[in-house]
């Protein structure tokens, strides 16, 4: 072979075909996610909204419509917001860390684990809306829970889930609950099925108990899935709707005390105040960009965090090999 075709075969490039092959994925967020975010923060800053038949504006008025919504009952919103989701949130992450603490305890030797495993998963592919029907059936006021309660003795007369605000937001939270541990628990397991077992063996020829080895061993190893879970889970809460929009029946009953920010979004989308709506999107936006970083950088391990975690490994490893 000559040397010009040898010169000819080097100076073929494949890079167009790398560029060819991601175009699709770009095209795509280009155009269903960049122009509508675009779009919505340019007419957050207009008055634009539908007047019976009429629809008035697009008009600018500058930062009217953020001033209107804090003049409005969104701090109300975002507080129920964050107590719906707290109150799903933390019983969800206490139990999978115990679930995921037993089911990867080999000292236990528990039988049928994978069965457990597709159990606890199972809510998980329930659709949400069909999750709050039920549970709108279960806990009504002549519903079967009220029934069995009131049968027993425990309650004199069935009790109004629905129109109490602890009751409610207790069925809210329920529902978060059972929906997503078992999701949570398969990504904690995984996490602790990751640690180097040498570690746990050091850790009990030191003596340690299963509490101490738990707390200083286990949950520092998967500190980087724990941030991933609270992150994922904070958005999700503040972004959640359906369970209680159709749970109240988009009332957000008793009082507006369930009502979050995606159904207050909502409204304004159904009234078609496009300007209003846009607002609402763009502090949601900047609310969850900004928790999300602030849990970032004050959960996920610095540099020096992983050099002396590295450190704590390799003492932990030799006091193991010389036993």
């Amino acid at each position: 072979m000559s040397k010009r075709k040898k010169s000819e075969i080097k100076e073929i490039s494949y890079a167009k075909w790398g560029y060819i092959f991601i175009a699709p994925f770009f095209i795509t967020f280009v155009v269903f996610q960049l122009i509508p975010l675009g779009q919505t923060i340019y007419y957050s800053f207009f008055e634009y909204y539908r007047s019976g038949l009429t629809i008035i504006g697009p008009n600018p008025v500058g930062l009217d419509n953020y001033k209107a919504l804090l003049e409005s009952d969104f701090l109300k919103y975002a507080a129920n917001t964050i107590i719906l989701w707290l109150a799903g949130f933390i019983p969800q992450i206490i139990i999978s860390l115990l679930l995921a603490a037993w089911f990867t305890d080999v000292r236990l030797r528990i039988r049928g684990k994978q069965f457990f495993k597709v159990v606890i998963y199972m809510p998980n592919l329930i659709m949400a809306s069909a999750f709050a029907m039920l549970f709108f059936a279960l806990f009504s006021e002549n519903g079967p829970v009220n029934a069995t309660l009131v049968s027993l003795g425990i309650l004199k007369t069935p009790f109004r889930f629905l129109a109490s605000i602890a009751g409610t937001r207790g069925l809210v939270a329920l529902m978060n609950f059972l929906m997503w541990f078992g999701n949570t628990t398969i990504l904690l397991m995984a996490a602790v099925m990751g640690i180097n077992p040498s570690l746990f063996e050091a850790a009990e020829l030191d003596g340690c108990s299963p509490r101490q080895t738990f707390f200083r061993v286990t949950l520092p190893m998967i500190r980087p899935i724990l941030v991933y879970v609270l992150i994922t889970s904070m958005i999700g809460g503040l972004q959640m709707f359906d369970v209680p929009q159709i749970l109240t029946n988009g009332t957000g009953s008793p009082d507006r005390t369930v009502t979050t920010l995606i159904m207050y979004l909502n409204n304004h989308l159904y009234n078609k105040n496009y300007g209003m709506a846009g607002a609402i999107s763009v502090v949601l936006f900047i609310i969850c960009a900004a928790l999300c970083l602030l849990v970032y950088f004050n959960l996920n391990p610095t540099d020096s965090d992983r050099k002396t975690r590295k450190k704590n490994r390799s003492n932990a490893g030799k006091e193991a090999i010389n036993g």
